[in-house]
């Protein structure tokens, strides 16, 4: 089940979903009404076509409050024949400035690609199309806050972003283009449903087969996949943005990232 919210139109049709922007004081969005803690949960997406600079289109897993954790898929629209970016973050207890952006080696636009966020104990994956591109280690260990224990519906939005979205804000949404629309097919949630603090413990529990030993860590396969991405397709990694945090990188920057 899905509730749907926002000024204009947000459309449920079978197992499909349209997002639609029609003006800078609009936007619409969805969330369920289940909350997950970790779990395999994917979405497949075709974004706004054309020019969609200023554009953000998101699916994404968020708990509520100041202290909350999220993990979120954006897509930042770009003027026509410009590519997308995809722009991946993590937040946990109410922190993130875990950004990472890679230019797409499709048109997300000209048909369905499948966005899947798999999260356990032990780390959260980023998936399009079955091939990871950033990952995110649980280091607690070390004191590097995890998103584990707090449980987080799954959203999806279409808005306008105009002052940041694109190229920094200096490429402005052109609302001759609106509508702009964004669809949405066959989401799955394989996860464990969140039923408050006893979930804690229950959800990470190893009989799950997203929680087992062997998804702890990417396979020597997926390794080189996510290595030719990152080789040719990343943008920005906040892990190597020594300037914005004055010299000294966070912790989990220095730790072993796959």
């Amino acid at each position: 089940m899905i509730i749907l919210w926002g000024k204009e139109r947000a459309t449920i049709r079978g197992a499909n979903l349209e997002l639609v922007l029609v003006d800078k004081n609009s936007g619409s969005a969805a969330k369920t009404k289940a909350a997950f803690l970790f779990g395999s949960i994917e979405m497949l997406i075709k974004l706004v076509p054309g020019n969609s600079a200023g554009v953000v289109t998101t699916f994404y897993l968020s708990s509520t409050g100041d202290k909350h954790d999220e993990i979120d898929f954006e897509f930042l629209g770009n003027v026509t024949g410009q590519p997308y970016t995809i722009h991946t973050n993590v937040y946990a207890q109410g922190k993130g400035n875990r950004e990472e952006q890679f230019v797409p080696w499709y048109d997300p636009s000209a048909a369905f690609h499948n966005y899947t966020i798999h999260w356990n104990p032990s780390e959260i994956v980023w998936y399009v199309d079955r091939i990871p591109i950033p990952v995110y280690r649980n280091y607690e260990s070390e004191g590097v806050p995890y998103p584990n224990k707090q449980g987080m519906r799954a959203l999806t939005s279409l808005w306008n972003a105009d002052d940041w979205a694109t190229r920094g804000g200096r490429d402005k949404t052109d609302w001759t283009q609106a509508p702009f629309k964004a669809q949405y097919r066959r989401f799955r949630a394989r996860a464990c449903k969140w039923k408050g603090a006893v979930s804690v413990t229950q959800c990470a529990s190893k009989s799950y087969w997203f929680t087992s030993p062997v998804y702890s860590q990417l396979t020597t396969a997926q390794k080189g996949q996510m290595d030719s991405i990152r080789n040719n397709n990343m943008i920005y990694a906040y892990c190597n943005d020594t300037k914005r945090f004055g010299g000294i990188i966070p912790k989990e920057c220095s730790l072993p990232q796959f």
